[in-house]
């Protein structure tokens, strides 16, 4: 038997090695075949190596043939192996809302929140005791918004509003023009209300309202 070649020295005798490329041809023809004038041929055996084999003559076009064969299952490996599972698909995590930016009424409206339960005084404009129209300069000063001091002035600043389009913060005028409050939401009105009371929220309904008036 002749010699071969491999990525890896194999030790199996090329006796062993010739006998078994022959009985591989003889299970693909059927026959044993018997030693006649041989030539030298290569048979690539996938995973294993490449024999340099004499094989007889008229086996030559045998060999090639399962070499051709060898080859072919092979290269159809890979697709017979199962497909590698489908991944789920992950939609990416949704990112969180920039924090809304404060304006001046949501500033204002904290500002007078702290303000809750502080005794009503005329003509008191904090920090301590308000009137009706000092609570709202007050608060909207904390917003770095200067308001004039009386209801009746407040009552033509900023913007007009509807009363079904209030939003906290919003300036709100009552009482004939004589009251003025910060819209709280809800139909609520947070206010320095008259003497002898705190200030506090107190129910807002349509026909309280002379004008309301948003400061943009």
């Amino acid at each position: 038997m002749g010699k071969h070649s491999l990525q890896r020295e194999s030790k199996l005798p090329n006796s062993v090695k010739g006998a078994l490329v022959m009985g591989t041809l003889a299970a693909t023809t059927g026959t044993m075949p018997a030693i006649a004038s041989a030539a030298t041929t290569t048979i690539d055996v996938p995973g294993v190596g490449k024999f340099d084999v004499e094989v007889p003559d008229q086996y030559a076009a045998q060999a090639e043939q399962l070499n051709q064969q060898l080859n072919q299952a092979l290269e159809q490996a890979p697709k017979m192996m199962p497909g590698a599972p489908a991944l789920p698909n992950f939609a990416p995590p949704a990112m969180p809302e920039p924090p809304k930016q404060q304006t001046a009424a949501d500033i204002a409206l904290e500002a007078a929140k702290t303000k809750v339960g502080a005794m009503y005084s005329w003509g008191a404009a904090g920090p301590y005791n308000f009137d009706c129209s000092g609570l709202v300069q007050w608060a909207y000063k904390q917003a770095g918004i200067k308001l004039p001091r009386t209801s009746f002035e407040q009552s033509h600043v900023g913007a007009p509003v509807a009363f079904q389009n209030l939003r906290p913060g919003d300036i709100v005028i009552t009482n004939g023009g004589g009251h003025v409050g910060m819209y709280a939401g809800d139909g609520l009105l947070l206010n320095a209300v008259q003497s002898g009371e705190p200030v506090s929220y107190t129910n807002l309904s349509p026909d309280d309202v002379v004008t309301a008036r948003r400061i943009v």
